[in-house]
């Protein structure tokens, strides 16, 4: 749809604004019978970095894994959350017979709350550590039905879910305890999937551990091998946790002060470690942080690691600063996050200090390189030493780089490749680390999301078909769940740029005269009091527009009214400031 502001279209702008909202959407495909065929469709986590979902089907079988979110950004203003567009899932709810979780991050659990009825409230299985989180977030949606939550362990044997499927998971690399792959057997043969997943190693060479892991893939009849993309752009093997780990617990033995450790609460085998190392050297532990409280309220459940240093943030001043480390979240320049109110000096209990250690023990997530300078800006206007990952080895990803990935290539002997989770470009590339790796082109499928990718002939088809399932984002907005239209979000997107501009104008519906100057008001446009001389010449332009359309009228078309002065007077305001409000007129007979 042309710009409103475009000549002769404003009068549709108008009247959009009075009616329900338009979709753009094009028309759903109708998809063909399943038939024989094993089929895979990622509905989420293949064409950005969040939203995980992928559907595997067969006959009258669906097994779901992951349902998470991805986070908004400036190009979906006024959206809490984007979701994984469910409509093929709820149009074949009868045949879902499981969720299957990967790992407890939310762009692999966070869309539970919002799907789960629409999936039909199928049986949910995972680890614990896992299913302990999904509780969690479900406790804040209490008029929802009760999960059937059936929690699993990486060693079980496989699970049979269906006729057609049957689970195992297996033990993985990855930043929160129980993170798993799933392997789900069918009658063609394996289908892998990943999850989440980095190789643990020192200097580029996998420890025993990973060995270990991957062991069972030797003698197993691989079909297809759906892997985690996020790290292919980045050369190499990360530096391994347990460096990173060596290099923190020295920071904090040797600080002068106070120790903060700012990371993602997300980041749960670290928050561990950054225990036991308050432990070994002797300090109390504040926690400073919604989602990082929960996560170690729930360490302390699982009794992971011993907990009773942990002090409230009130006690700080009863120990001496040596004494103290704090753990908190922020790191990446959250405005009302600890670290953030620290820095601004607007913490209730907190002050930075000379003697103070601040680590950011996280990595810039893209996008938030703005607001993550603006922290460092502020914490370094304190006297506090400032560590960041930048200059000095405090965190590694959770996901590979290009040489882990490449290892767990050679680990597994698939026959089918589909990567997932990354961006386009980054599933391109690992396509293309697969083919160096020697498979044949044509077994190699990069996929959208919505795509839908089919096994045939009993395992020796491997096709993409034209058909897409619905793809469109599904959001959460306030209390509604569902789709929004690309024109809402245009008219945020334009509100933010140019701002508003409301006429307000009475008629005499005798005469068809303005009866008295119209009133105009004006958000994130102009500042009204420095700008009159405009807003004269505009009350003239809006008095001569409306009159020149209802003086003579009878009865007064009040539509064509509004839609000449809304084109005269965003015309006008272009010609005279180069800005582009959304004008809405209300015209009212008396």
């Amino acid at each position: 749809m042309n710009s409103p502001f475009s000549s002769g279209l404003r009068n549709k702008s108008m009247r959009r604004r009075t009616q329900a909202p338009i979709s753009l959407k094009k028309p759903a495909d109708i998809i063909p019978p399943i038939g024989d065929a094993l089929r895979i469709i990622p509905l989420g986590g293949v064409e950005e970095i969040g939203k995980n979902m992928t559907v595997v089907e067969m006959g009258d079988d669906i097994i779901v894994v992951d349902a998470g979110i991805q986070f908004t950004d400036d190009d979906t203003p006024g959206i809490d959350y984007l979701l994984p567009n469910t409509k093929y899932l709820e149009d074949r709810k009868s045949k879902i017979r499981a969720l299957v979780i990967t790992h407890g991050h939310l762009d692999h659990i966070g869309g539970i709350p919002y799907l789960i009825t629409r999936l039909g409230n199928p049986p949910i299985y995972t680890r614990e550590f896992g299913a302990l989180l999904i509780k969690k977030r479900q406790a804040e949606f209490p008029h929802l039905p009760p999960l059937d939550i059936r929690i699993v362990d990486a060693g079980d044997k496989s699970i049979p879910i269906s006729p057609n499927f049957k689970v195992r998971f297996f033990g993985l690399t990855h930043a929160i305890p129980d993170s798993t792959g799933i392997i789900i057997e069918t009658p063609y043969g394996d289908i892998v999937n990943t999850g989440d997943v980095r190789v643990e190693n020192e200097l580029g060479v996998p420890v025993e551990k990973e060995f270990k892991q991957y062991a069972m893939f030797k003698d197993r009849n691989i079909l297809l091998l759906t892997m985690d993309s996020t790290g292919i752009d980045k050369p190499g093997f990360s530096t391994s946790e347990a460096s990173i780990l060596k290099n923190i617990d020295a920071i904090v033995r040797d600080a002068p002060g106070r120790i903060i450790i700012a990371t993602f609460a997300s980041q749960v085998e670290r928050i561990i470690e950054f225990l036991k190392s308050a432990k070994r050297y002797g300090k109390k532990v504040l926690i400073e942080g919604r989602s990082m409280k929960n996560n170690v309220e729930i360490i302390k459940h699982l009794n992971l690691v011993d907990t009773s240093d942990i002090v409230p943030i009130e006690d700080i001043e009863k120990y001496p600063p040596n004494k103290i480390m704090m753990i908190a979240t922020g790191a990446q320049g959250e405005e009302f996050a600890a670290l953030m109110r620290m820095s601004n000096k607007t913490h209730k209990y907190v002050r930075l200090q000379r003697s103070d250690t601040v680590i950011l023990s996280s990595s810039v997530i893209p996008g938030n390189d703005r607001a993550v300078d603006k922290l460092k800006d502020n914490l370094f206007r304190h006297d506090a030493k400032i560590i960041t990952y930048l200059d000095s080895d405090v965190h590694t990803s959770g996901h590979g780089k290009r040489g882990e990935l490449e290892w767990i290539h050679k680990q597994i002997p698939y026959k089918y490749f589909m990567p997932v989770h990354g961006s386009h470009f980054r599933l391109k590339m690992h396509a293309e680390l697969s083919e160096r790796l020697g498979r044949p082109r044509e077994n190699i499928l990069v996929p959208d999301n919505g795509s839908i990718i089919e096994i045939r002939d009993n395992g020796n088809t491997f096709v993409k078909l034209p058909e897409k399932a619905p793809s469109d984002d599904m959001v959460v907005e306030g209390l509604s769940i569902g789709d929004i239209s690309e024109v809402v979000i245009r008219d945020r997107k334009m509100l933010a740029e140019d701002g508003i501009f409301v006429i307000i104008a009475l008629i005499n519906i005798r005469s068809g005269r303005l009866k008295k100057s119209p009133d105009i008001i004006a958000r994130g446009f102009v500042y009204l009091r420095e700008s009159q001389e405009l807003l004269s010449e505009a009350r003239n332009i809006i008095k001569h527009s409306i009159e020149k359309m209802t003086v003579g009228s009878n009865p007064i078309n009040f539509d064509y009214a509004k839609n000449a002065v809304t084109e005269d007077v965003s015309r006008f305001l272009f010609q005279r400031t180069a800005k582009k409000p959304i004008v809405i007129p209300v015209i009212l007979g008396v």
